[in-house]
């Protein structure tokens, strides 16, 4: 679905994206993280033509991209840097127009779906305002509206959720769960872990520009081997297994084993009350700070 190799990006003497090889399978959901300034906008924008390459290549859906950019471009759906509207018109209005500009669209059907992806994204009983007097939260969805118009096959949405407030998240989050099942690949770039960990199901980390992570989240998130065993008799606890216990904090212990299950009937039949028993895993957080150096807002060697 997407294929970098070796993609970079200067802008004269600071180096916004450096040297990713990125292969992005179809139907998952990816999701690319980092800190602002990490070069994910860059990347993005390099993916769909918008920023030619310093250096490196792009195949977005098979097709070599600047260079296949119209027989591309009508089968992807993006969001990159916010929504763009025209102020004084209506969202209905923006949606006609940008449906009539598309390559190849029909009139006929052109009102039906319009309405449809207003309604996928919780505008469908906007009025006839105009985009100008829209709350951020508005814009976003409106933005998201037009990269759905064509019926994409793949997504790729730069912070789709900013903007959103908690309910509003969560809506785009099912959308893009709904629209992933029924065959379409999405690709969101943000720098909220919380957002990628609740909806991707691989991910990518970039920092300074360099892609440093590519991993199945399920992969990044296995058991770490440790047990969190939570009990009102710690002391009991370290008295019958020794050497497993490696950690302590108040009555939660953390117990080298790889069977929670086993652990469990071990600290019963003892007669040890256990409160609490989970496999321990990292958190995506964990895995991002292990994998990236300092900030990407820090200034180093000319970048920035």
């Amino acid at each position: 679905m997407i294929v970098t190799e070796g993609l970079t990006k200067r802008f004269g003497r600071v180096t916004a994206v450096d040297g990713v090889d990125l292969a992005v399978p179809r139907g998952v959901r990816f999701g690319l993280l980092g800190p602002n300034g990490s070069g994910k906008t860059t990347l993005v924008r390099m993916l769909l033509g918008l920023v030619h390459p310093t250096s490196g290549t792009v195949r977005l859906l098979d097709r070599p991209m600047p260079r296949g950019a119209g027989a591309v471009l009508p089968r992807v759906g993006a969001l990159v840097e916010g929504p763009a509207a025209w102020p004084h018109l209506s969202g209905r209005d923006n949606l006609r127009l940008l449906d009539a500009a598309g390559r190849g669209s029909r009139r006929r059907g052109r009102r039906d779906r319009v309405e449809e992806v207003l309604r996928r994204v919780g505008l469908g009983a906007v009025d006839r305002r105009p985009v100008r007097a829209y709350s951020l939260g508005m814009r976003q969805r409106l933005g998201i509206a037009a990269a759905l118009l064509r019926g994409p096959e793949l997504l790729l949405l730069d912070e789709p959720t900013n903007g959103l407030d908690p309910r509003g998240i969560n809506d785009v989050r099912e959308l893009l769960v709904e629209l992933n099942a029924a065959g379409t690949t999405v690709v969101l770039s943000s720098h909220l872990l919380s957002e990628v960990e609740a909806l991707c199901t691989r991910v990518g980390v970039m920092d300074r520009g360099r892609l440093v992570l590519t991993e199945d989240l399920d992969v990044l998130r296995a058991p770490t081997g440790r047990v969190l065993v939570r009990t009102p008799d710690p002391a009991a606890v370290v008295g019958l297994l020794d050497g497993q216990v490696v950690g302590r904090d108040g009555d939660e212990l953390v117990v080298r084993g790889d069977d929670p299950a086993e652990l469990n009937a071990r600290l019963v039949a003892a007669g040890i009350a256990v409160t609490g028993l989970t496999a321990q895993r990292r958190s995506l957080e964990q895995v991002v700070l292990e994998s990236t150096g300092a900030g990407s807002d820090q200034v180093d060697g000319g970048r920035t």
